[in-house]
C-alpha cells in the first residue's frame, strides 16, 4: 500500500471559484440585439453553462440545449460575443463568498494549485486578474490551449504533470457533471461544491467523494480527509 499525501489541488472556475453568470448573460444578450433576436432572463443563460461558450452561444441562438444553428449565423453570433465578452469579462461576476481567503490559506498550508477550466485563456486569464486571485495558482490551464477539455481527463492529466504532483496525490474541486467525470476517468478523487452550474445533477451519483456547502469548507475537507481520498494501492 502506497499512500500519497496531498500535494497537488485543482479548481474549475465558472461556478465554482466564480459566479460568471452576469457577465455571461450580459453577452448573449449583447449578441442577440445585435442580431435582432429577443433578449434572454439570466436564468436562462445561467441553464446554459457548463459546456463551453460556443454552446452557450448556440443554446441562445436556438433555445435549445443540443441544437445546431445555421453555421453562416453562429460564426456572426460567436464574433459578437467573444469581443463583448473580451471587454466586459469582469463587470459583474463576483467571486463565491471564501474564495479568496480560502486559497490564500490553502496556498499557505503548501499546496500546489492549478486552476483548470475549459474557458478560453482569452477570457480566464485576465477575469481571474481582475478578481485579484490569479497570484494564488501555480498554473492556470485554459480550455484552448490543449485538443481536449473537460470531461475528457487530458487538462486534468496535464495540470498533474505541469504541476509535479502525481495524479494520486492530486483532488479537483468543480460545481458539474463535466468535473466529475474528468476527475473519475483521470483516477483522482473530486469535490463538489453546492452551489454553482450542476442544475441539479446528482454529483454523488457521477463520482464526486462528498459535496460542501459552501467554498469556505474546503480547506477543512481537504485537511482532515485528504490523506483517505488521495490513498492508493499499487501493485
Amino acid at each position: 500500500m502506497t499512500i500519497f499525501p496531498l500535494a497537488g489541488l485543482l479548481f474549475d472556475l465558472d461556478g465554482t471559484l466564480i459566479d460568471t453568470a452576469p457577465d455571461l448573460a450580459d453577452a448573449a444578450n449583447h449578441m442577440l440585439t445585435r442580431l435582432g433576436r429577443p433578449v434572454r432572463d439570466e436564468a436562462a443563460v445561467c441553464g446554459w453553462i457548463g459546456d463551453g461558450v460556443p454552446r452557450l452561444i448556440k443554446r441562445a441562438l436556438t433555445g435549445e440545449r443540443f441544437a445546431e444553428p445555421d453555421p453562416a449565423l453562429f460564426e456572426e453570433a460567436q464574433s459578437l460575443y467573444n469581443t463583448y465578452y473580451e471587454a466586459h469579462v469582469a463587470d459583474r461576476s463576483r467571486l463565491y463568498p471564501g474564495v479568496a481567503q480560502t486559497l490564500a490559506d490553502l496556498r499557505a498550508d503548501g499546496f500546489r494549485m492549478a486552476c483548470v477550466t475549459n474557458k478560453a485563456g482569452r477570457f480566464a486569464k485576465p477575469l481571474l486578474r481582475a478578481l485579484n486571485i490569479a497570484s494564488y495558482f501555480d498554473l492556470i490551464l485554459c480550455g484552448d490551449e490543449l485538443p481536449r477539455v473537460k470531461p475528457d481527463p487530458l487538462p486534468l492529466v496535464t495540470a498533474c504533470e505541469r504541476l509535479g504532483v502525481v495524479r494520486h496525490g492530486a483532488a479537483l474541486v468543480g460545481d458539474s457533471g463535466n468535473d466529475m467525470r474528468a476527475a473519475k476517468a483521470a483516477g483522482m478523487p473530486a469535490l463538489a461544491v453546492a452551489y454553482g452550474y450542476h442544475h441539479g445533477v446528482d454529483l454523488t451519483a457521477l463520482g464526486a467523494a462528498a459535496v460542501t456547502p459552501t467554498f469556505a469548507d474546503v480547506r477543512n475537507f481537504f485537511r482532515f480527509e485528504g490523506r483517505f481520498l488521495c490513498a492508493k494501492a499499487l501493485p
